[in-house]
């Protein structure tokens, strides 16, 4: 038996959820009070190439500790009455944490197509986030 393609899994499990655009997330986003948007990209890259402004950060490995009200992690801006979209970078991760997200109970979730890659590439703001975090790259040895 041979090791099945991610980019097959994401594609099938892209069938059975929402897909936003840069324009519908742009749209929700001035439209709605109830929106949880959530980075699920890695933390260097949330803090090298910033993010979307008002998102939250959530890495990929800790969405589910997170977001489980009975994980010791638990962060509370995960609610069921909020609409939550993520996104990553190009917008494959984010597939898998908005079914994982659906298949904790979350009745409301997206992810945003063509991830923050695509946001920025339409000219979207992008929030700066390196002067805020804590993390920082080692200085390369001389």
């Amino acid at each position: 038996m041979g090791i099945r393609s991610i980019f097959a899994t994401v594609g099938e499990i892209k069938q059975g959820i929402e897909n936003l655009s840069v324009e519908a997330l742009k749209r929700e986003l001035r439209e709605r009070d109830d929106l949880l948007l959530v980075d699920v990209r890695e933390i260097q890259e949330y803090v090298d190439l910033g993010a979307i402004p008002g998102s939250r950060h959530a890495p990929r490995g800790m969405l589910e500790f997170w977001a489980d009200p009975e994980s010791p992690y638990y962060r509370d801006y995960f609610t069921p009455q909020a609409r939550i979209v993520v996104y990553c970078a190009a917008g494959g991760r984010s597939v898998l944490a908005a079914k994982a997200l659906l298949d904790m109970g979350y009745p409301d979730v997206a992810h945003l197509e063509p991830g923050f890659n695509g946001w920025a590439k339409a000219g979207e703001a992008v929030e700066e986030t390196a002067s805020a975090s804590r993390w920082m790259r080692k200085p390369k040895a001389e």
